[in-house]
């Protein structure tokens, strides 16, 4: 949900919007009863919640398979470019 926000409001409760904000919840903030900018919530992941599996090596090995494998075989064939 995108609420809007005053600047002056968002200066004087910097504090309460941060919470908010951690809480998944985004605000535009206006200047004079115009849009200036949006707070929203970052995506730590940088994925925007979407994955996809492209090989999943825990049906070759139980536990997985140890990385540095992986690189050393990617390294071999080329396929580390």
């Amino acid at each position: 949900m995108n609420t809007i926000v005053g600047l002056k409001e968002l200066r004087e409760n910097m504090g309460e919007y941060v919470a908010a904000v951690e809480k998944g919840k985004s605000f535009t903030v206006v200047r004079r009863s115009r849009p200036i900018f949006k707070i929203t919530p970052v995506d730590v992941w940088g994925d925007e919640g979407v994955w996809e599996t492209v090989v999943d090596l825990s049906k070759n090995k139980k536990g997985g398979v140890p990385a540095a494998g992986v690189l050393k075989y990617m390294k071999e064939y080329g396929l580390d470019r």
